[in-house]
């Protein structure tokens, strides 16, 4: 049977300070392959948002791009390619419904139209079918 291990503290604790080597070293350290950073904090009396911290604020990307002096808008202005057309704008679609529209004429006979209707011509439609 394993005992677990107890860390009995007697006083308060006043807050540490840690020294620019002391924190290199650390960072250094959770930087090593098959470490893992809350490993490194727990053996320092860390709390393993501090060592993040500390990392964040010790390591640089070298491959950064450097960062801009200031960071001000610049106005665009999109223009066309010579000789290319300016395109027509998009109109929008309706939906089309799927139906039926059924015209019962003298004489017993029927005209179905399905699909979408032209209304145009379904009204010259029914102006012949009138005058008959």
């Amino acid at each position: 049977m394993t005992i677990p291990r107890v860390e009995v503290i007697t006083s308060v604790e006043r807050r540490r300070h840690w020294s620019r080597a002391e924190k290199e070293r650390l960072v250094a350290a959770s930087l090593e392959p098959g470490v893992t950073v809350s490993e490194v904090a727990r053996s320092a009396g860390l709390h393993v948002s501090q060592l993040f911290r500390w990392r964040k604020q010790l390591c640089t990307r070298i491959d950064a791009p450097p960062a801009p002096e200031s960071q001000a808008l610049v106005p665009v202005q999109i223009v066309p390619d010579e000789g290319s057309r300016e395109p027509k704008p998009r109109r929008r679609r309706r939906r089309s419904r799927s139906s039926v529209i059924e015209i019962e004429v003298a004489g017993g006979r029927r005209v179905r139209i399905s699909g979408e209707v032209d209304a145009e011509a379904l009204r010259r439609v029914l102006d012949v079918l009138e005058r008959r």
